[in-house]
């Protein structure tokens, strides 16, 4: 039986034919835009942005094939990730609404240096069959070879950055370890950048920087100064209305208000994130020391820090809103007195002070309630008896003084003990590289790397622990300094509470079940006063 070829002819139907008609129309024109991005915002970069701009409107317009779709640019953003690049965002966004087919590009450099977001965008872009053009390297990602090319150079153009994040992080501490610094002056109250271009004091801001100084030392907290400059409607750093207490504490322990730099106090720890971290011994720092003119006094600067440190163990002693607060201790139980009010909503509101546990422990603390005025009273009788004999007590404050200045013994110590950490550090350093060069028992190798690091740790805490006598002492001498200025302005009977005096001389009063008053000024001086019975509150 002879076999018949057969054939087969399909017909169309008359929507499919329709339908085929208007996809030919629609791809007659395809919709094309551009990226373009400079990541500084010098000139030269700037002209080029402009024409890169130019030539892809232009370049687009002239292909008759071709639908202009825009040009989207980002000026002045570095392209080692996307998260901030707004114009590229945009344009995925717009390419994914359907409203791009062909994206044209410069390189791959220029649309990401990172592999990864390179990638991504590319095949979600596929997905919905859009295309993008790289110029140099004449790739179309739409091309079967298109992504091999682009997961090569991608790589290519992010070891690049990485590269470039390496030399110019070598020349930043390069010229940190010549003394070569600066200031983000827009945002740093009290200097402006002098012609040599070293930072030059701006007296209008720099009496609020002493301003606040002063205020600190007179025993105002961080919140209260904040609320202060808040309500003087003096403007932040940053140019913003309300002050926050971490402006404040960030003002107050600035070494750069005393004319000293530390430079590198936070690292990039990821160059394609450009994320920042505090330098906690990670990468080198370097201290300058007398690098610029000083607003604040050095030892100013330190009794500051100094009282910051005597602050922080009690965080209320910082955020605190009286002058009262965390200076009343419970002779019972150790702890706080805090202010109450009684009768809040009546004409007899008041305020007073009693022991913070005297109502939460199962032994109810039977130290008395304070009012304001026994406690100024108190004050007044406790400085009077502590004062006496005015010329002879001064006497004894300028006796100290001296001692306190003298900080030889404990400086000696420290360029002995720095001295020691560095051969370690030294030690430590030659043994790694001696285990990178030849084969090493690991076991030994790790217990031997243990012990030299245990060693520079402690050599490092032994650093510390002489830096905070140094700061202790030299604080203790302004403090001493401080009030000596206080005593001979003020007279020989103190006759009404004074907040300055308050402030500068006393340490701490412990409230005695006996209601007896303790008060512990700063020099050391204890005085006991007795409240009389009237005052008793509860």
């Amino acid at each position: 039986m002879a076999e018949f070829a057969r054939k087969v002819r399909k017909i169309e139907s008359r929507a499919s034919l329709r339908q085929n008609a208007v996809d030919a129309a629609v791809r007659q024109k395809r919709r094309v835009a551009a990226y373009a991005r400079v990541s500084t915002d010098s000139d030269e970069q700037l002209s080029s942005y402009e024409a890169q701009v130019d030539f892809y409107t232009r370049h687009i317009k002239s292909n008759p094939e071709w639908e202009f779709a825009g040009v989207y640019t980002d000026e002045g953003i570095s392209g080692t990730n996307t998260k901030k690049r707004e114009g590229f965002n945009r344009m995925v966004a717009d390419a994914l609404d359907g409203k791009i087919d062909l994206i044209l590009t410069k390189s791959i450099s220029r649309f990401a240096r990172n592999t990864v977001d390179t990638l991504t965008t590319v095949r979600k872009l596929k997905e919905k069959n859009v295309e993008v053009y790289f110029e140099k390297e004449n790739i179309y990602t739409l091309d079967a070879k298109g992504e091999v090319m682009i997961t090569i150079m991608s790589s290519l153009a992010q070891e690049e950055s990485r590269s470039i994040s390496e030399n110019v992080t070598w020349g930043i501490r390069k010229s940190m370890a010549d003394g070569k610094f600066s200031l983000a002056y827009k945002h740093f109250l009290g200097y402006e950048k002098g012609e040599d271009g070293l930072p030059k004091i701006v007296e209008d801001e720099a009496k609020i920087v002493r301003e606040i100084y002063r205020r600190f030392l007179e025993g105002e907290t961080v919140r209260m100064i904040a609320d202060y400059l808040t309500s003087q409607g003096i403007p932040t750093p940053m140019g913003k209305e309300k002050w926050s207490v971490s402006t404040v504490m960030s003002i107050l322990t600035n070494e750069k208000y005393k004319g000293d730099a530390l430079l590198q106090k936070t690292y990039t720890a990821d160059f394609l994130t450009k994320k920042s971290k505090k330098n906690h011994g990670e990468v080198p720092q370097y201290y300058i020391k007398d690098s610029h003119p000083a607003i604040i006094e050095p030892a100013t600067f330190d009794l500051v820090q100094q009282e910051v440190e005597r602050r922080k163990p009690n965080r209320r002693q910082l955020h605190r809103s009286s002058p009262f607060t965390a200076k009343i201790i419970c002779g019972e139980c150790g702890g706080y007195y805090g202010r109450k009010v009684w009768h809040s909503n009546s004409k007899h509101r008041k305020y007073i002070w009693r022991c913070n546990q005297k109502y939460e422990a199962e032994t109810t603390c039977s130290t008395p309630n304070l009012n304001e005025p026994a406690i100024e009273a108190a004050f007044v009788e406790a400085f009077n008896q502590m004062l006496g004999d005015k010329e002879q007590y001064i006497a004894r404050f300028e006796e100290m003084l001296p001692l306190l200045a003298d900080t030889t013994k404990l400086e000696v110590q420290m360029t002995e003990v720095q001295a020691k950490h560095d051969e370690l550090m030294d030690n430590l350093r030659r043994y790694m590289e001696e285990n990178t060069r030849q084969i090493q028992d690991q076991e030994e190798y790790n217990r031997r790397f243990s012990e030299l690091d245990v060693k520079c740790k402690k050599a490092e805490e032994e650093i510390e622990s002489i830096k905070k006598e140094i700061l202790a002492q030299s604080g203790r001498k302004e403090q001493i300094r401080h009030c000596l200025d206080e005593l001979r302005e003020c007279g020989d009977i103190l006759e009404d509470f004074d907040l300055g005096l308050w402030n500068s001389m006393v340490e701490s009063i412990t409230v005695c079940t006996d209601r007896k008053l303790v008060f512990l000024f700063r020099d050391g001086t204890e005085v006991a006063v007795q409240m009389p019975e009237k005052t008793k509150i509860g």
